[in-house]
């Protein structure tokens, strides 16, 4: 499957699961701020995904979970270093080079683009 190909069926799983316009769907689009995804939504996303793709999607494993309440890894509204590393070694798919510079927490949901989702794809399509 080419890139293309994941990118069309991704696409076509965002436009299902927040109901948006297929040219509101690019590479560069934030699930959150450009497609209006709530954490709700990303439940279903990743359903759609497992679904679209015959990939099962473990629980944690696209988008994080449970690091915001560890002090090690957040304070004073920040991700800190061992955060980021756990993180960075949780989700290869995500471009952290940005996100680095301000490690705001508030803002981890910035990180995810389409193509946060097509990169995650690929590796999952990879490994089978």
């Amino acid at each position: 499957m080419t890139r293309d190909d994941i990118f069309a069926k991704i696409r076509s799983v965002l436009v299902d699961a927040l109901a948006v316009d297929d040219d509101e769907v690019t590479m560069t689009s934030v699930l959150t701020t450009d497609l209006g995804a709530e954490s709700i939504d990303f439940l279903d996303i990743v359903f759609k995904l497992e679904q679209a793709f015959g990939v099962k999607i473990p629980q944690g494993e696209l988008f994080p979970e449970n690091i915001a309440q560890d002090q090690r890894y957040v304070q004073a509204g920040k991700v800190t270093p061992e955060g980021l590393a756990l993180l960075k070694s949780r989700m290869p798919h995500v471009d952290f080079a940005g996100f680095e510079a301000n490690p705001v927490l508030k803002n981890i949901g910035t990180l995810f683009t389409v193509e946060t989702l097509v990169r995650f794809i690929e590796g999952k399509l990879a490994k089978q």
